[in-house]
């Protein structure tokens, strides 16, 4: 149960450190952390239904298992309405670290706006 808290935790700390980020202007790095907050949520999900994840770094193959763990939990229809931000946001883990390419502040703001809805529909499946 250690792990699970400290997956939760560092999910809603990379949360915070996101927002910060944004408010500093730091647009970059906040798309690093919006992306790390969906994947450590996620990973943390998957630990409380299921006992385990994947060891990957693709949202969407994680959404897709939390998906299979939790049939009917509207998970489907949240992915196929949102497939455009979660791209952006899984592209986030790449792009923000190794290529020469800046984040603008609409941006992340978007990035942050789809990680409140991310939340809402993952945090009761």
């Amino acid at each position: 149960m250690e792990e699970v808290e400290v997956l939760r935790e560092r999910a809603y700390s990379f949360l915070r450190n996101a927002k910060r980020l944004y408010e500093e202007g730091e647009y970059d790095i906040a798309a690093f952390c919006i992306e790390q907050f969906c994947q450590l949520f996620l990973k943390y999900k998957l630990l409380v239904k299921v006992g385990a994840y994947p060891r990957t770094h693709s949202l969407m193959r994680l959404l897709r298992e939390l998906d299979s763990a939790a049939p009917g939990g509207g998970l489907s229809s949240f992915i196929d309405s949102e497939l455009m931000s979660i791209t952006r946001v899984e592209d986030a883990y790449i792009v923000s670290r190794y290529f020469p390419r800046r984040y603008e502040r609409g941006e992340v703001e978007k990035l942050l706006a789809f990680a409140e809805r991310f939340e809402e529909a993952i945090k009761d499946v």
